[in-house]
């Protein structure tokens, strides 16, 4: 038993002799300890390793003040932030839409109800700027709800229907944007999503890339519009038909400057005839599809929510003062959405339950 510790102890001294105290170990030992006994023994060091320490503290509550208000502080947070904030709310249409990260706001929506005479259809529309501030159409519009009464007498007696009230009304519109704009060089434009609303029909016109989507009485979205983008077979052929080409920037664009294929405005690119106006039209009979609601929405929205997802959300929230419209912008604002977002909720009373 002595002999065998006798020869532990023998096998770790020969261990520290050639390893521990060979002299270039025993000197970078000694380093190591002066270096240590310095750094953390000095009261230089002592201050500025507490110093951080306090930063750290500062900073990791200031985040999780900022977090706080970000995620509790609501419309008050928002309102601050943006310079441009809008609401809207009237019987059974809400909006809500904010400038967002954006350094202008672009967006713009119209509702026109008549609710002395309710024979008159709703017109709902969504207009998603770029390239400058729109065009005042105060006088325009005026003029527009002259022409829809007049041409609302003459669908009575079956001469024009509501599709092809809604194409001439854009088609001349944009006419009228071009003459104005391209006087002045302004090179704006906007995308133009319209909703003519009657008791048993639902008329959807679109140019560019907001979106219109729809609840049935299940709960299934039901797509009121798709979007034009540049990539898309049948617009690219177009393009390249009329001499254009498309490229990436960030995302696919026409000549390498518009993120949509078509659109109100844009003189240069309609001089082209690379980026057009001509709406697609879609229509539904109400009485076959039982809508609860519909959504009508610049591209914000749709950066953050497929149209399912935003179908469910609205849904559950349609109790909420603006039937969750105001819910649904912050919540695609809070996932990071760089654009304005304007969401417009249409409620359908009764119809879902009317069975």
């Amino acid at each position: 038993m002595i002999e065998d510790t006798m020869t532990l102890l023998s096998l770790l001294g020969r261990i520290m002799r050639y390893f521990l105290l060979r002299p270039e170990t025993l000197f970078l030992l000694c380093i190591s300890l002066a270096l240590w006994s310095y750094f953390f023994h000095t009261d230089e060091v002592k201050t500025i390793v507490k110093s951080s320490r306090d930063a750290v503290k500062m900073v990791k509550g200031k985040v999780a003040e900022m977090m706080q208000n970000e995620r509790f502080g609501g419309l008050d947070a928002l309102d601050a932030q943006f310079s441009k904030t809008w609401e809207f709310k009237s019987n059974n249409v809400a909006v809500y839409s904010i400038q967002g990260r954006r350094e202008h706001m672009e967006d713009r929506f119209e509702v026109l109800t008549d609710l002395v005479n309710k024979s008159h259809p709703s017109i709902f529309g969504i207009f998603d700027g770029h390239g400058g501030e729109l065009l005042t159409y105060e006088r325009e519009k005026e003029r527009d709800r002259e022409k829809d009464k007049e041409k609302d007498e003459k669908k009575e007696r079956g001469s024009l229907s509501y599709p092809s009230i809604l194409e001439q009304q854009i088609l001349n519109l944009d006419r009228e944007m071009l003459e104005k704009l391209s006087a002045t060089y302004n090179e704006a434009g906007t995308t133009c999503l319209m909703a003519l609303l009657s008791d048993k029909e639902l008329t959807v016109a679109n140019v560019g890339d907001s979106r219109g989507v729809l609840c049935d009485k299940d709960g299934n979205a039901i797509p009121l519009s798709h979007d034009h983008k540049p990539y898309q077979l049948k617009e690219r052929k177009r393009i390249k038909k009329a001499g254009g080409f498309i490229s990436f920037n960030g995302s696919w664009r026409v000549q390498g400057i518009l993120a949509m294929s078509r659109s109100l405005g844009d003189y240069p690119l309609k001089n082209l005839n690379v980026v057009i106006s001509d709406p697609d039209i879609m229509s539904f009979d109400l009485d076959k599809l039982q809508p609860q609601f519909m959504i009508l929405a610049s591209d914000g929205l749709w950066d953050t929510f497929s149209n399912e997802e935003a179908v469910r959300f609205i849904r559950d929230r349609l109790d909420e003062p603006h039937f969750g419209a105001k819910s649904i912008v912050l919540q695609s604002f809070y996932r990071g959405c760089p654009d304005n977002i304007t969401v417009m909720v249409v409620k359908f009373k009764g119809r879902a339950s009317e069975k």
